[in-house]
């Protein structure tokens, strides 16, 4: 009568020990994990909780006995007797339909075409990108030079072939803020470049050539082929432009000269700034402007993504 055997069970809760984490390992997945969470808790979710809660009250900043309850007021004096409010809505919205209608293309453009293998692409990638390793401050400073009305270049260039006069770019209400979507614009380019870039260098080159071989050209084969297949990065891009247009703030405040919107210059992270940390404060008003740029983006993000993954569920 044979015997059956059985494998030794000491081996296996010996590889089932191996697996198990060590108070060092634990101790290095704690730092590792708890730290950028403590810091995310303390510097963006408190911080965002509690101007939602201070954009129900009146305080000037200086000590807590100050704070005074007052409900709605705040947003009701935003949407009724806060003039720069709606030029601020309105300016925002032309910086979004911009920077999604020119700079965003042009940067996908720069990137099918670095993409094509054509000479010297490691070198105009570099220049490309350049802008966007500078801060958005420098970059300001940059085009400052550039707008100087006296000395300027741009100013330089129009004097050179015609014998016009200088035009103030920084200070003409009408030219102002399209000047600062320029300067922004040329960071921007080489920014979705180098994200559309890192898509096309995923995606199969296969795909091509069947679109090649079914007598696609270069045009049809980005729009029908190569466009929706990097859906993903799509979304990014366009969460990144979103973003990017809302919460505008560093560039405009150096090309604009500080805290204080200039006319024509009016966003809701320099109204924000100007009641917060400027010489009057209305942290009240400020929380309230910065809860409702907040759910503004909430809305404009969640929207889209809802919209997306729907129609990838179907």
């Amino acid at each position: 009568m044979s015997s059956v055997r059985t494998a030794p069970r000491s081996s296996s809760r010996a590889h089932t020990r191996s697996r198990r984490l060590g108070p060092g390992d634990r101790l290095f997945l704690t730092v590792v994990v708890g730290i950028p969470l403590l810091a995310l808790l303390f510097f963006v979710w408190l911080p965002a909780l509690a101007s939602i809660g201070l954009s129900f009250t009146n305080w000037d900043g200086l000590t807590l006995s100050d704070i005074h309850w007052v409900g709605l007021d705040n947003y009701h004096q935003i949407f009724t007797n806060y003039p720069p409010f709606w030029p601020a809505v309105r300016h925002n919205v032309a910086w979004l339909l911009f920077t999604a209608l020119l700079p965003t293309p042009f940067g996908v453009f720069l990137a099918y075409q670095l993409d094509r293998k054509i000479r010297f692409t490691r070198v105009y990638q570099t220049a490309i990108f350049m802008p966007m390793v500078l801060s958005l401050a420098v970059v300001g400073f940059i085009w400052e030079i550039i707008y100087n009305p006296d000395t300027g270049l741009l100013n330089g260039v129009i004097s050179a072939v015609s014998s016009g006069h200088h035009i103030d770019w920084l200070g003409d209400p009408n030219l102002n803020l399209w000047a600062v979507l320029v300067a922004s614009g040329w960071r921007h380019a080489g920014y979705i470049m180098i994200l559309y870039l890192a898509g096309l260098k995923g995606f199969d080159p296969a795909l091509k050539e069947a679109a090649a071989l079914d007598g696609a050209n270069g045009r049809q084969t980005f729009l029908r082929v190569v466009l929706p297949a990097l859906k993903p990065v799509n979304i990014i891009i366009l969460v990144v432009t979103v973003m990017e247009s809302l919460r505008a703030f560093d560039i405009v405040y150096v090309l604009g000269g500080g805290i204080g919107s200039k006319p024509g210059m009016e966003l809701l992270s320099l109204l924000i700034s100007d009641n917060i940390i400027g010489e009057s404060s209305h942290i009240g008003y400020g929380s309230a402007l910065a809860v409702i740029l907040l759910l503004v983006s909430l809305a404009a993000i969640g929207v889209f993504l809802f919209q997306t993954f729907r129609k990838e569920d179907q």
